[in-house]
């Protein structure tokens, strides 16, 4: 979902299951996942109900949403497996930008033509963009979830994982329920707790959440006025900048200052010029004023793009790096771009057991790789980029099987 490696119901092909919360800390907090819990479900319940009136929650209000809750293993299963992620771009984008996907996108961004434009007046926000997320999310709308988003968040926030994060999103789920948007029941979701078409936390749609329609309440399962409403302000929230661009997809040269690549380095669209990044075509960058990186999802020789500000609010939406790159090229498609080029050669792709391999590879050689969960996340990057230079290899942070072999002797 922001956060959330949630927001994956879209992935919702995968399951309503995808949706895990990627949010900010949780890449950190993979570590976090072998806690055991030792405390009493229910002596916590009864704190948590005890915070909720002294915050001026009603007991109606508290009562509808909290009498029955149960702590429910299976979510936090879920919760400690997320490994959708660890696919690598070219497949989980393929799957995840379909044609029923395109299609369908597109045919929405024409029904609801004047409305996306009133909303990039308001918002600054294209309607690309916010399809883009809504398609990835729920499909449009048909697979919001089909769990009880009470008994969820109230699991999370007893797991001793994240329990904050969660204690946070279930006062405001209660919130929501207070100000009449949502009754208790009607709190149907993804097993991580996002609800509605865009699978918003709760406490985003509480405070994020836009009654676009003006029947005196949001509504972010049914309403599809407020629903992409609700989705222009929250990505607007994240600082969102009206009028630029976020994703262009570029061809790099055979060669080229490697070192440069990645999301924390910038630089102008001529000083990629001089290294051999052109257009898609082969012809000259176009400038836009505009600091960028170049994005290489799978090393120098697969797919590349130059990322522009704008970029980072796919990473503040989902800080998986395959989703956050995915949702971004979607929403390039849905405002015209052609389909990806596939890149310059091969690419050596990992198997998840064998970045599993890799990571334990570098923690023996003391990097820090946020954690062996099979996932090529910004510090598995960052691990590879040092190896890569020590080596005398191209450093473009993707590993590869023969980067494995020659650091596991074989």
């Amino acid at each position: 979902m922001r956060r959330l490696a949630t927001r994956m119901v879209g992935l919702v092909a995968l399951g309503a299951a995808l949706a895990g919360p990627v949010l900010p800390g949780t890449v950190a907090s993979a570590q976090a996942a072998g806690c055991r819990n030792t405390g009493n479900f229910d002596s916590w319940l009864r704190d948590f109900r005890a915070e909720a009136q002294a915050q001026g929650l009603s007991r109606r209000t508290i009562s509808s949403a909290l009498d029955g809750l149960r702590f429910d293993p299976s979510i936090v299963r879920k919760d400690r497996a997320q490994g959708v992620f660890s696919q690598p771009f070219l497949e989980f984008s393929n799957r995840m930008v379909s044609s029923y996907r395109m299609k369908h996108g597109a045919r929405l961004l024409r029904e609801n033509a004047a409305e996306f434009a009133d909303l990039e007046r308001t918002y600054g926000v294209p309607g690309p963009v916010i399809v883009g997320f809504w398609g990835l999310e729920t499909d449009f709308g048909a697979n919001i979830g089909n769990l009880p988003v009470l008994n969820s968040l109230a699991t999370l926030a007893f797991d001793c994982r994240r329990p904050d994060l969660f204690r946070t999103q279930l006062m405001s789920a209660l919130k929501i329920i207070e100000r009449g948007d949502l009754r208790a029941d009607q709190m149907i979701g993804a097993w991580a707790g996002e609800l509605g078409q865009l699978q918003f936390l709760p406490k985003d749609y509480y405070e994020l959440g836009v009654d676009y329609n003006r029947n005196g309440r949001v509504d972010l399962l049914r309403e599809v006025p407020d629903v992409l409403a609700s989705g222009a302000a929250l990505i607007k929230s994240h600082g969102w900048r009206a009028n630029e661009p976020w994703l262009v997809e570029v061809r790099v040269p055979r060669s080229m200052p490697w070192e440069q690549a990645g999301l924390e380095v910038h630089h102008g669209e001529s000083t990629w010029s001089k290294w051999g990044v052109t257009q898609r075509d082969g012809s000259a960058l176009k400038s836009t004023g505009l600091e960028s990186s170049l994005l290489l999802p799978m090393g120098r020789n697969g797919p590349a793009f130059l990322a522009y500000p704008n970029f980072d609010v796919y990473l503040q939406w989902n800080q998986s790096f395959v989703y956050a790159t995915t949702a971004a090229y979607f929403a390039t498609r849905l405002a015209g771009a052609p389909p990806r080029f596939a890149g310059n050669n091969k690419v050596d792709v990992l198997s998840f057991d064998q970045t599993k391999q890799l990571q334990r590879v570098l923690e023996a050689r003391g990097y820090d790789v946020g954690g062996v969960d099979g996932m090529i996340g910004a510090k598995t990057r960052d691990s590879v980029r040092d190896v890569q230079a020590k080596l005398g290899l191209p450093v473009d942070g993707y590993p590869t099987q023969s980067l494995l072999r020659r650091l596991s002797g074989n």
